[in-house]
């Protein structure tokens, strides 16, 4: 089992930034994919950055240019950093892990972190 705690969720004004964090503990050895998804309310989950254990990146194309993904192995932690926010990227964001980046939204979750974009 992994156990994934997201954290850094908030509301800030469009053009602003937020960092998002995730921590993960257990049975961690299992992870090679970690990534975020949001959730809007009335839309569908969206993938929004994934990162594999090599590193390797992949962004939706509504976020490519204003965020960033990275993780620190040390902590086991994943960050997701938000640059130049939108109304349009309020949502409640969550992490995911998974052996694959395929089978993330299988894989464990957090609970989630509400961002929320003032216009």
């Amino acid at each position: 089992q992994v156990q994934l705690v997201e954290s850094g969720g908030g509301l800030v004004q469009a053009g602003g930034s937020l960092r998002l964090s995730c921590a993960a503990s257990g049975s961690i050895f299992s992870i090679n994919a970690m990534g975020w998804y949001r959730q809007a309310p009335g839309k569908q989950r969206e993938l929004v950055a994934t990162i594999t254990s090599g590193g390797s990146t992949n962004y939706a194309d509504s976020v490519k240019g204003r965020f960033t993904i990275s993780r620190d192995n040390a902590k086991k932690t994943i960050y997701l950093q938000m640059n130049s926010l939108k109304p349009e990227d309020t949502a409640v964001y969550y992490c995911a892990a998974a052996p694959t980046t395929t089978r993330l939204d299988r894989g464990s979750w957090g609970q989630g972190t509400q961002v929320t974009v003032s216009s």
